[in-house]
């Protein structure tokens, strides 16, 4: 019987690990919030002038949603992703920009079919439950 490899930590390896760690998610991150800056539906749902903090963010939430280090939950908490979003009007134009600028981050990072599917699946389920309200 084979064994699964383990990752940096000695443990199973994860999604995180096979994906590329830490680099993959920052070129992730960094790809899709330079769509988010320049469109006028996104950018001001981000109160800062500087995107740096809601990066920084998003980047540790899916660093430890796909198996790497748990620096989201110590520091903020449980996600409440539905909650966090709640004081934002999410509809479907702002999911569907949303969407456009992570499937452009995705297809950057050219990955194996296989783990691009896992992950986009993910990332598009998670776009349409943040659906608040169907209003413009």
């Amino acid at each position: 019987m084979g064994r699964t490899p383990a990752g940096p930590d000695g443990g199973p390896r994860t999604f995180f690990d096979e994906v590329g760690g830490h680099a993959t998610f920052v070129r992730l991150v960094d790809a899709f919030y330079d769509g988010v800056a320049a469109d006028e539906v996104l950018r001001p749902m981000y109160p800062e002038a500087d995107l740096g903090p809601a990066k920084e963010r998003l980047l540790l939430f899916l660093e430890q949603y796909w198996g790497g280090p748990t620096t989201y939950s110590e520091q903020r908490g449980h996600p409440r992703l539905r909650m966090r979003h709640a004081p934002f009007k999410v509809n479907p134009d702002a999911r569907d920009r949303w969407l456009t600028h992570m499937r452009a981050a995705v297809e950057s990072l050219a990955l194996p079919p296989a783990q691009e599917g896992v992950l986009w699946d993910y990332l598009d389920r998670a776009a349409h439950s943040m659906l608040n309200t169907f209003e413009d």
